[in-house]
């Protein structure tokens, strides 16, 4: 059987939909390479595409990808509730069929040589393809984000894996790596105080003593006059999904706030949303071989 590798780059382009097309266009029928979803978020200004395929045509129709978003998006107009450093932000590669985290370190370590040299941006490697401990976190590489990305390049403790050491002066520069699949999970609060739900994500997250598997911010979503705490779940088999729910419900409390709805952003896998079903549901003893589509998938 072929080799199957999933890639979720996240673009920093989440409201103009004729460049969102272009972005994605390269995707589309493509050999060996499939296009599963694609989510844009206008608050966060950003799109996060889901992508399959054998290494090499994955691997191509990505850097295509890249180089429309290099050309169309300049961070200096770029506003947004999200956090970002590049045009093209982050760009993960996971193993899914008969391919392992080895195969996609060695991916994205190609993909960012091909990256700086083809189009002159940073690339910092992060999560299992990380060159130091202190890259491995997604989030300690994006601080200061585009703007403070001009000083902080210069740092020695900063240098690029590839490419210049300098701000690609409107496309940023870009992490790219290996990582376990991750689920993006939104929950949304009855507030509009983007402090309420900052404070919220500060307690359930892992660097301030929360869940382990879990990284979590306040964001504001001013069209619906409500908070939102943005989490990313990134081992679920560890740390469940219901937890971070109940989690925020609990500290919630403490303002008066209660949860109105939640979202996953992209695609997530079956077993996380079986696992939760299956606490809410009190369900004893359950499996993934009790699923209809699982077994059939066999």
């Amino acid at each position: 059987m072929n080799k199957i590798i999933e890639c979720v780059p996240n673009f920093s382009e989440g409201r103009d939909k004729a460049k969102i097309d272009k972005i994605v266009e390269p995707f589309r029928g493509k050999t060996k390479v499939k296009l599963l979803d694609y989510s844009n978020d206008e608050d966060h200004n950003r799109m996060v595409v889901t992508v399959v395929g054998e290494p090499e045509p994955l691997k191509e129709a990505l850097l295509e990808a890249i180089g429309i978003a290099v050309k169309l998006i300049d961070l200096n107009h770029h506003q947004g509730q999200h956090p970002r450093m590049g045009a093209v932000d982050v760009v993960p590669f996971i193993p899914i069929r008969n391919s392992s985290m080895e195969e996609c370190i060695a991916l994205s370590k190609e993909v960012g040589a091909t990256i700086a040299d083809l189009y002159k941006i940073p690339v910092f490697l992060y999560e299992k393809s990380a060159t130091a401990p202190h890259r491995e976190n997604l989030a300690a590489i994006r601080k200061g984000e585009f703007e403070g990305m001009e000083e902080k390049i210069k740092l020695p403790e900063w240098q690029p894996d590839f490419g210049p050491a300098e701000r690609h002066p409107t496309a940023g520069v870009v992490a790219v790596g290996a990582r376990m699949p991750l689920v993006a999970y939104n929950i949304n609060l009855n507030t509009p105080s983007v402090e309420i739900a900052h404070d919220i994500a500060k307690k359930i997250r892992f660097i301030g003593g929360g869940l382990r598997y879990c990284k979590a911010m306040g964001v504001e979503l001013k069209d619906r006059g409500i908070s939102q705490v943005s989490i990313n779940m990134t081992d679920f088999t560890k740390t469940a999904l219901y937890r971070a729910f109940e989690m925020v419900r609990i500290e919630a409390r403490r303002y008066g706030v209660s949860i109105v709805g939640s979202e996953i952003i992209g695609l997530v896998p079956m077993e996380a949303l079986i696992d939760t079903a299956s606490y809410y549901l009190g369900l004893e003893n359950f499996s993934m071989q009790q699923v209809l589509e699982s077994r059939i998938m066999e």
